[in-house]
């Protein structure tokens, strides 16, 4: 069995020790040569490094640590982004500016997701130039936030082998599976949409479909915040995320009454995590991780990595061109549907068509990825202005011009295709 190198772009990350664990978990069945943590920053490499480096030490596994991608990326296997442009700093103004205008402030939906992307992509498609040059033979993973817009504009602007990735469907598979007291693989997803905007349509167990006794479960309308008889009308399961979309009014009101948001938070969390790693004497992800989100993300992560090195020709749902899956969409969108994923990458299966009820939102959002996606590469303000428009949390074309002028001003270091 072959020795993978894998290089994690953003290895600085407090999220990376949930990553290290899930290589040190499945290293029997995933031998690794060699982890690179690569990151801008030497002092969080060192910190978050340091505490990797002891995680991995009792399997053996050689890490290394470097500002250098060309040294991270060079033969590597598999190359895992998980990034922030801006930092959390970024994240709080792209959580405060919408409130300003009565607008869901959020980090990958609206306008808050769209300024990340802005900030994003030009930096991803510099990374897909690295690997094409140093590793045109690996898979890139990634994980970057919007996940699926990013993994689009990757697919499109370069020729990286890329696969988009999410936690939130093997937390819904894992979620289902502890409510019904069963174990996760005997649980199936008839899961479509796009990242942050999706749908399951039936749950099986054991290949029968249990979808209304799923839906009629407490423990799941307590896990998925949304009205149990919406859920009930509309028949399907709903991603957390869509709560922006169905209970707006109640989300934005939620928003402008708390008393710092849920970046704000997470810096005091990072900063908390990041004292811990510090600690000569935690060779272990610390529990206090799990309320960073993010969780089961290792596993999600692994797992695809092995079915991939080992051509298992699993299914797993993640980000890939639609090319047909959901014939709703155009075939060069990048959908999060279920895939067979072996040695030649990710194949999605056919899902057939949307119901009607969400076919609208469902068409919108994916033209405003698409239209972001236009902004971001070509610097072009008419652009980004109308992206902004077109996103269905976006009342009108004032807030959609004055939104651009805050955010354009705020992130101004960070968009230089903006002249």
């Amino acid at each position: 069995m072959k020795e993978l190198k894998i290089a994690v772009v953003g290895g600085g990350s407090t999220y990376t020790p949930e990553l290290i664990d899930g290589f040190v978990r499945y290293y029997d069945e995933l031998p690794i040569r060699e982890i690179v943590l690569q990151d801008i920053s030497t002092e969080r490499l060192d910190v978050v490094g340091g505490l990797a480096r002891r995680m991995v030490a009792e399997r053996g596994i050689p890490l290394t640590l470097t500002t250098d991608r060309a040294e991270a990326l060079t033969e590597a296997d598999f190359v895992l982004t998980q990034l922030r442009v801006g930092g959390m700093a970024a994240r709080a103004l792209d959580e405060r500016l919408p409130l300003k205008h009565g607008v869901i402030g959020q980090e990958t939906t609206g306008p808050g997701g769209f300024a990340k992307a802005l900030r994003t992509v030009p930096v991803m498609l510099e990374i897909a130039r690295d690997v094409e040059r140093y590793a045109p033979r690996a898979w890139m993973i990634n994980f970057t936030n919007p996940s699926g817009l990013i993994t689009q504009a990757l697919l499109n602007y370069s020729r990286v082998r890329a696969i988009g990735l999410c936690n939130v469907p093997v937390n819904m598979q894992r979620n289902i599976a502890h409510a019904l007291g069963v174990e996760p693989k005997r649980v199936e997803l008839d899961y479509i949409g796009l990242n942050h905007l999706s749908w399951v349509r039936h749950v099986w167990l054991d290949g029968e479909d249990v979808t209304e006794r799923v839906l009629a479960n407490p423990e799941v309308q307590a896990e998925y915040p949304l009205d149990a008889d919406l859920l009930r009308k509309m028949g399907m399961l709903l991603n957390y995320y869509l709560r922006y979309y169905v209970h707006t009014d109640r989300v934005v009101a939620e928003e402008q009454a708390a008393e710092r948001t849920r970046a704000e938070y997470l810096m005091e969390l990072e900063a908390q995590l990041l004292e811990m790693y510090r600690d000569p004497s935690l060779r272990e992800k610390p529990e206090l991780l799990e309320k960073r989100g993010g969780a089961y993300y290792s596993t999600a992560a692994v797992e695809l990595i092995r079915a991939i090195a080992q051509d298992r020709r699993e299914v797993h749902i993640v980000n890939v061109h639609n090319s047909g899956a959901l014939p709703d969409l155009p075939p060069q969108s990048v959908v999060e549907v279920p895939a067979v994923v072996g040695a030649t990458g990710a194949k999605p299966l056919t899902c057939g068509r949307v119901p009607p009820i969400i076919r609208g939102l469902l068409g919108a959002v994916d033209a405003y990825e698409e239209l972001t996606i236009q902004a971001a590469v070509s610097g072009d303000e008419d652009l980004a202005q109308l992206a902004l428009l077109s996103h269905p949390l976006v009342p009108s074309w004032d807030v959609a011009k004055a939104l651009w002028e805050e955010i354009k001003t705020a992130h101004r270091q960070y968009l230089p295709q903006f002249k």
